[in-house]
This record gives C-alpha cells, sequence and structure tokens, in this order.
C-alpha cells in the first residue's frame, strides 16, 4: 500500500485522529467470505491485513477456463457454508460429505480471471475440484489466491492509493449500516414483502447504533475503529453497485425479484451513472494487523463534496 505521506487521503486519516467525531457507532456484525459467492462466516473478532478481513475471498471457485462463479450464474454456491479452523476451512454442502482444506497447503501455481483482472493463484486440488463439480454440476476447480501478488483496487475511485484486495470484486471491505437494512425492510413491510437478512448483502463490517441513519455509510469520511492495538483508519471509496445477488436467499439459494425491485425505485446513485447500490466499498489506510472486534467504537466525520 501506498500510504506517501502527502497523500490527500492520507492526511484526512491523521486528521480524524485530532478531531472531534461527527457519528459514533459500533461493530455490530464481522463476516468473513472464505470463498467468493460461497456463504459468509460471522466472527466476533478478525486481524484485518492490507487485504481486508485476514481469509476473505482467499479462495475463489472457477470454471475450465479459470474464470470465476458466482451465485450470479451459480446460486447453489449460496449453500456452501465455510468454517474457519486454526489449521483448515472446511467446507459443508446438502448432499454433500464435508470437504477439509488445509490452510497451509496448496497445489500447482495457476492463472485465473477475476472481472478483468489476470492474477496468479493456487489450485487446490482435484479432491477439491471434483466436490465444487458434483455440487454445482458444472466442471470447477477451488483455487487460492497468491499471496504474492498484489491487486490493486481501482485508482480511480481510491485517490491514487494503490489499495489491496484479493478475489473480492474490487476492494478491501464492504461496509453496510443496520439503519440502511432496517429502511429497506420498512419499505418491503409496506409494499406487503417479508423482510430479508443482512447475509443477502454480504457486508464484511456492519455498523450499528441510535446515531446512524439510513445509508450514513454513504456519507462517511475516514472510518476510525477503536482497537486495543490502537486506531483502524478505513476509508469509504465507492458505492457498492447490486447485481442480482441480493434477490437470492442464502438459506434456500432460490431467487425472487423483489428485493432488486424495491431498491431501484429509491437507491438509483449518480456516483455509479444511476447503478443501484446498497453499502460502501472501503480501503485500509491505517491499522493494519489490528484486531477488529465486536462491539468495537467507530467514529466518522461526514463528508461534504
Amino acid at each position: 500500500m501506498n500510504d506517501s505521506l502527502n497523500h490527500p487521503l492520507i492526511q484526512a486519516g491523521q486528521a480524524a485522529l485530532e478531531t472531534p467525531r461527527d457519528l459514533t457507532a459500533t461493530i455490530t456484525q464481522l463476516v468473513v467470505y472464505p470463498v467468493k459467492s460461497c456463504a459468509g462466516v460471522q466472527v466476533q473478532e478478525a486481524l484485518l491485513t492490507e487485504t481486508g478481513l485476514e481469509f476473505d475471498r482467499s479462495w475463489m471457485v472457477v470454471d475450465a477456463q479459470g474464470a470465476f462463479l458466482t451465485q450470479r450464474e451459480l446460486p447453489r454456491m449460496a449453500l456452501v457454508q465455510p468454517q474457519l479452523k486454526h489449521y483448515e476451512m472446511v467446507l459443508r454442502a446438502p448432499g454433500m460429505l464435508a470437504l477439509h482444506i488445509a490452510l497451509d497447503r496448496a497445489e500447482g501455481p495457476v492463472r485465473v480471471r477475476v472481472w478483468d483482472d489476470s492474477v496468479p493463484a493456487y489450485d487446490m486440488g482435484p479432491i477439491a475440484a471434483q466436490w465444487f463439480t458434483d455440487f454445482l454440476g458444472t466442471t470447477a476447480r477451488l483455487v487460492r489466491f497468491d499471496p504474492e501478488h498484489k491487486r490493486i483496487s481501482s485508482l480511480r475511485w481510491t485517490g491514487g492509493i494503490e489499495a489491496l484486495n484479493q478475489f473480492s470484486d474490487g476492494f478491501a471491505l464492504l461496509l453496510l449500516s443496520e439503519a440502511s437494512l432496517a429502511q429497506l425492510n420498512g419499505k418491503l413491510a409496506a409494499s406487503g414483502q417479508a423482510a430479508v437478512g443482512m447475509a443477502r448483502f454480504r457486508p464484511n463490517i456492519v455498523l450499528g447504533g441510535p446515531a446512524l441513519a439510513p445509508h450514513d455509510e454513504d456519507r462517511l469520511e475516514v472510518v476510525q475503529i477503536d482497537t486495543a492495538q490502537g486506531a483502524v483508519q478505513l476509508q469509504p471509496v465507492k458505492p457498492c453497485p447490486r447485481c442480482p445477488i441480493p434477490n437470492i436467499d442464502p438459506a434456500t439459494a432460490l431467487s425472487s425479484p423483489e428485493v432488486g425491485d424495491l431498491l431501484q425505485s429509491y437507491r438509483q446513485d449518480v456516483r455509479v451513472n444511476g447503478a443501484v447500490t446498497f453499502g460502501m466499498n472501503a480501503i485500509v489506510l491505517g491499522g493494519v494487523d489490528h484486531l477488529l472486534q465486536v462491539g468495537q467504537n467507530v467514529g466518522a466525520r461526514y463528508r461534504f463534496d
């Protein structure tokens, strides 16, 4: 990461340590998604790395040509439930025996594609490939991100900071507030639809607290989290455009259009050419190797563009 001290975002992060906060909140959920587009793992604490929460999107499922696979085309991926243990990741899915993946092992190097990026990775072997092929009903392999590779987020959105991520759609973290989901569920109820859970939106950090208004995360400057090791500083940089995945019920993998249709009615965002957005992508400005925990205090100032 390029932490040039004279960069405006870095300077804003330093200023955030010294100025009063417009908004205070707490972390109410931390979620790691070890395998891209599979279910998340709620944790009480997570190590912050340059690329986001430790193990987040470290693995990815690819097709026979090495292109990434997601719930967009394979909703059943939502039913793959990871569990992180000390030395291994265990994957479970309906009708399948558990798949055990050692955290410190991989097989041969491969080249894979995630969106427009071609990146180096490591194949996780034939057993993992067969497991995903059988469950998804299409030829698939499991790969792990090469930690030596520096996949840089869009410099246009980061303001030139070389912020890193692994197999995420493009940024280290996704921030979302409970207030934003509550507003959506209120609108769903008013239209006769059932409430939906936070899991549909796949955030890494969920913010809660009485001071939060819906979509305050859209309006924040540097977000500061108070940890035992010192301040963590995150910069929200890009509204998160939404594909059809929020329409997929993560408990059943069944898709219905009501969530996307409702968001279309009030969440079109001029910042991303009118796309529907929900949540903010963020990068890591400071606090690498600090431990994030549910219940930690969060403070930020509002951004005035």
